[in-house]
């Protein structure tokens, strides 16, 4: 096991910064009704700004790859980290639709690093048979995130509102830019060339890789899935869907969250486990998939018969089963391209979130509004509908390439 300085200088700083990406990934869902009485926003207006994160973090994410494994994880980190509490300051301070966007683009950019940093700071620091344990704690931090944004959050706008949350936001993203920075040991890498072209090359090295493409189109249907409707259609459904006033709203999103870092420990351990009895990581990130999808038709078919709260509860357990397909990358390319090959399929997830988020909103637009002003059951189930249909084309593509693979050898 890794030691205890080891998890205090290197894992506690990147899962605070992951804690708050997390955080701003999802707090829309909580504070969507006040942005909208306050902005007059439709469905796609509120999708394109929750999206705008989605956008500017995935477009990043492939000079990421080649800073990470260039500059080394740290200093990337903080940096950026910077960036990402001038977002916060600035969502705090817009006063039109379109400040907005700018702050949460800005926050996008800014967390961009976040996860994958960590992931590379784990490769150099942990040893590699570790890895989907503590990939799954570090998840689990970003889990905490998503908790804290639901009746945590939600007490606290009785005190202040959407603006003073995140400029307190702005402050501890600061904090953890700080952290990283100061706590961090410094491992910068030697790159294999210091060719900036060498390395750019890598990038396309990764995109040439059959086992890549095997594993990613799976993985990106079913974490933008899950991103696009955690982050944002969760607590409107919950409200137009089942019913339920705001703050029970907020209950149920604490579940999910809950559900969420329970999900991220166990299957981290499972898959730690499962790999010491020779059972491959990929076949538990693909069982995990698969479960969710069947989760999912649940809540599209089923929410009327089963409880509501068990259905989102293995919506959150489930929904990052994707996740252990990076330690799956992380064993199939050098070390030196750990960053590359992560950010590369993340950059795949992050625009098909973009693009489920804002594409959802934009099908529930189809449909008028409710007497109530909310958004009609139909269609949400349109919505999801499609994101599960895009889920179950990606497992048949999965298992043909499979089958194919194995015929070959």
């Amino acid at each position: 096991m890794p030691s205890p300085q080891q998890l205090l200088r290197v894992f506690v700083p990147f899962a605070a910064g992951y804690f708050l990406s997390y955080l701003f990934r999802v707090v829309n869902a909580i504070i969507a009704p006040d942005l909208v009485a306050e902005l007059a926003l439709g469905p796609a207006d509120l999708g394109l700004l929750t999206a705008a994160y989605f956008l500017t973090f995935a477009a990043f994410q492939l000079p990421l790859g080649v800073l990470l494994d260039r500059f080394g994880p740290r200093r990337v980190e903080a940096f950026l980290l910077l960036i990402a509490a001038v977002g916060a300051l600035t969502f705090a301070r817009a006063h039109s639709t379109t400040g907005l966007v700018v702050g949460r683009a800005l926050i996008g950019f800014g967390v961009s690093a976040c996860l994958m940093a960590a992931f590379t700071a784990f490769v150099i620091w942990f040893p590699v048979q570790r890895l989907p344990l503590i990939n799954g704690l570090q998840m689990a931090a970003g889990g905490l995130g998503a908790l804290v944004a639901t009746v945590p959050v939600h007490a606290l706008l009785r005190i202040t509102d959407w603006r003073g949350l995140f400029l307190a936001l702005s402050l501890l993203t600061l904090g953890a830019a700080a952290a990283v920075f100061f706590v961090v040991p410094e491992h910068r890498p030697e790159p294999v060339s210091n060719r900036w072209s060498d390395q750019l090359q890598g990038i396309g090295k990764v995109f040439r890789d059959a086992g890549f493409w095997r594993i990613a189109p799976l993985t990106v249907m079913s974490q933008s899935s899950f991103l696009s409707i955690q982050g944002l259609w969760s607590g409107p459904w919950l409200q137009d869907v089942a019913g339920l006033n705001r703050t029970a709203a907020a209950d149920v999103l604490l579940l999910i969250a809950g559900s969420m870092v329970a999900g991220f420990i166990l299957l981290g351990i499972i898959t730690d486990r499962c790999s010491r009895r020779g059972i491959e990581p990929e076949a538990v990130a693909v069982s995990g998939m698969g479960l969710f999808m069947l989760v999912q038709g649940a809540i599209i078919t089923l929410n009327q018969v089963v409880p509501i709260v068990i259905l989102w509860m293995l919506f959150g357990f489930f929904g990052n089963s994707g996740i252990i397909s990076y330690s799956v990358l992380s064993k199939r390319f050098p070390k030196h391209m750990a960053g590359r090959a992560n950010t590369a399929l993340n950059l795949l997830v992050f625009v098909m979130a973009f693009a489920g988020q804002w594409g959802i909103g934009v099908v529930i637009n189809l449909w008028p509004a409710t007497a109530n002003g909310g958004y009609a059951p139909a269609s949400y189930r349109a919505g999801f509908g499609l994101m599960l249909a895009l889920q179950a084309a990606a497992m048949v593509s999965f298992a043909w390439a499979t089958l194919r693979r194995r015929h070959v050898r």
